[in-house]
């Protein structure tokens, strides 16, 4: 495959967009395991969620 006169922008193009791709998806992991502990945290202290609780019915 031929890329011509401006092969080092397309690779560097792929390369910085993979580069961003795969740091969206360190930040979507890591920031869903820093909600698991602050939910598990704010449980542990007594306080639940609305839609845990019986008889509550959710609305939205």
């Amino acid at each position: 495959m031929e890329l011509g006169q401006h092969a080092g922008f397309i690779v560097a193009a792929y390369v910085a967009a993979l580069i961003v791709l795969a740091l969206l998806v360190v930040w979507v992991i890591v920031d869903h395991r820093m909600q698991r502990q602050a939910i598990a945290k704010l449980e542990a202290q007594g306080i639940t969620r609305r839609s845990a609780r019986p008889g509550v019915e959710d609305v939205g």
